[in-house]
């Protein structure tokens, strides 16, 4: 492998793809975890799911668990979801509510909010334990404008320092004050996590393939990208009206939010953290997504909708037409990158070629090539 790394020079090709081997190799599939996801800040939930001491949010990310809870004390921690005595997990589901004390279901070891080991069912048949000494491990969690987010192994910045280049434009949203709308949704793909993100990240694709968007927007399609690995892309609701119902009372229904600036009060932004967070910002409402690899070519997209309390009847009208139009694309895209997936791992392609208006692929691609340095080869390594 090294003296394949030696002969290519990256730079030689600068808007070439990622070879389609990485997209369904089990030897990639380890090194990203390894040397991009762990150390990746991941949403574990939203500050209005977490409001009373007890309350918890989990998430599981390629084989490693963790969730967040709040504590007595009002703070929020997060933690290792594997019990310390035979690793089950201390917390079921995607959230719920702990009254207490974290108590695992397979043999009853119990720990307090914070963590600390309180109680062991038999206690004296473990002789010598030292319950001070054994508590759920602790991981990494902040909070930025009302999303929680953890990862598990502190490394790099924080998600505020690298979302800066957008804070200022993300504040006249309020996420903070937001609400769900409506509840986690899941939805496992027969892709690769890059070739999801792939999509997500440029609009190079609206004309032809998501004919709704194309009506709405248009050919403008504005994005860049910032340094720390995220980025924004941004279009604007055309003037002249629908020729389909739904985009077209869209585009009639949709109030003015005042609270934003007037560009963006008719606009919907796209915003990424790489590797896998991503926020759709409509004028409406917002959602996260977050496309989390679970197999080599496989991943699971998950996500959850939010919104100011209390809209006006036109804007929940507004927002159920958006979220309508917005389920048509997510069914477009589905039939898209699965055709992409095939082809990807077809022997008859090794790699392909970017756009100027694909500057956010390859970003994501120049990350994954600088964090797993396999990637930067053109055909997947020989076992040895």
């Amino acid at each position: 492998m090294t003296d394949n790394l030696a002969r290519l020079d990256p730079a030689s090709q600068p808007f070439e793809t990622l070879p389609g081997w990485t997209y369904g190799h089990a030897g990639m599939f380890a090194e990203e975890k390894e040397r991009l996801f762990m150390s990746a800040w991941q949403i574990a939930g939203h500050v209005s799911e977490l409001t009373q001491p007890g309350d918890y949010a989990a998430l599981t990310l390629m084989g490693e668990r963790a969730f967040v809870v709040r504590g007595e004390d009002s703070a929020l921690r997060a933690f290792n979801n594997v019990c310390r005595h035979r690793a089950a997990a201390v917390v079921r589901g995607e959230a719920g509510h702990c009254d207490g004390a974290i108590r695992c279901f397979y043999h009853g070891w119990t720990y307090g909010l914070d963590g600390r080991l309180k109680a062991i069912p038999g206690e004296a048949s473990f002789p010598g334990l030292d319950k001070t000494s054994i508590g759920l491990k602790p991981i990494e969690v902040e909070v930025y404008r009302g999303f929680v987010y953890v990862r598990f192994r502190g490394q790099g910045p924080s998600v505020a320092e690298r979302m800066a280049p957008y804070d200022s434009e993300l504040a006249h949203y309020r996420f903070e004050e937001m609400e769900p709308f409506g509840p986690h949704w899941t939805t496992d793909l027969p892709v690769d996590w890059k070739n999801a993100m792939d999509n997500f990240l440029e609009g190079y694709h609206v004309p032809v393939g998501h004919p709704g968007l194309f009506r709405l927007f248009g050919t403008r399609y504005d994005v860049e990208t910032a340094p720390a690995g995220v980025s924004r892309a941004l279009h604007s609701l055309r003037p002249a009206p629908s020729s389909n119902w739904s985009e077209r009372h869209y585009q009639k229904l949709l109030p003015d939010q005042e609270h934003l600036p007037e560009d963006r009060r008719r606009a919907w932004a796209y915003y990424s953290l790489l590797p896998n967070v991503t926020f759709d910002v409509y004028a409406d409402h917002i959602d996260y997504f977050t496309i989390m690899p679970i197999a080599p070519g496989q991943c699971r997209v998950r996500g959850r909708a939010y919104r100011l309390p209390n809209p006006s009847r036109a804007l929940r009208a507004a927002q159920y037409l958006c979220q309508r139009i917005n389920a048509q694309v997510m069914r477009e895209d589905d039939g898209l990158i699965e055709s992409v997936q095939e082809g990807l791992l077809s022997a008859s392609y090794g790699s392909g070629y970017l756009s100027q208006k694909e500057i956010c692929v390859r970003q994501l691609h120049d990350m994954v090539r600088g964090a797993v340095p396999m990637a930067r080869l053109a055909e997947p390594p020989r076992a040895v």
